[in-house]
């Protein structure tokens, strides 16, 4: 057996052949206008919502990007791990971990380094969701708005 087949599950390994993926599509997206990579990252976005065992994680894998979309229009869809993703200047901003990727109890809406989040020296850089309520809507509305900044 291979020492990644030791050290890492069948879900993080598939996530790691994504990622590869992910980067192969990003580096052929550089001659791209931006609405035909806008169009392609929505493709693969859909794509990988599809692929989600869990109707549950499709539908709310769709409506954060709705969520995304209506908020911060400037960021590109896109992968991050196969998973759900919006991006900046070809990096990814923020992304959401459904929870049937990896078979844990909860959704993970998450953030990159490269969103303008700082607030002293700590603040969340990701969130536990099950669902999107209109609290928790209105609490990622704020933190995508600040995100973009």
């Amino acid at each position: 057996m291979a020492d990644d087949e030791k050290n890492f599950s069948a879900e993080e390994r598939e996530a790691m052949k994504e990622a590869a993926a992910d980067k192969r599509k990003s580096r052929s997206r550089a001659k791209k206008t931006p609405e035909e990579v806008r169009a392609e990252g929505v493709a693969d976005l859909e794509a990988a919502v599809a692929k989600l065992p869990d109707e549950s994680d499709r539908e709310l894998s769709l409506a954060l990007h709705a969520l995304v979309t209506e908020v911060a229009p400037e960021l590109m869809p896109r992968t991050y791990y196969g998973m759900p993703a919006w991006g900046k200047d070809g990096k990814v901003l923020c992304f959401f971990q459904p929870a049937s990727k990896f078979k844990v109890r909860y959704g993970t809406f998450g953030f990159e380094p490269i969103s303008n989040l700082d607030d002293g020296t700590m603040w969340p850089t990701a969130y536990a969701l099950l669902d999107l309520s209109a609290a928790n809507r209105e609490v990622l509305t704020d933190r995508i708005r600040l995100a973009v900044s």
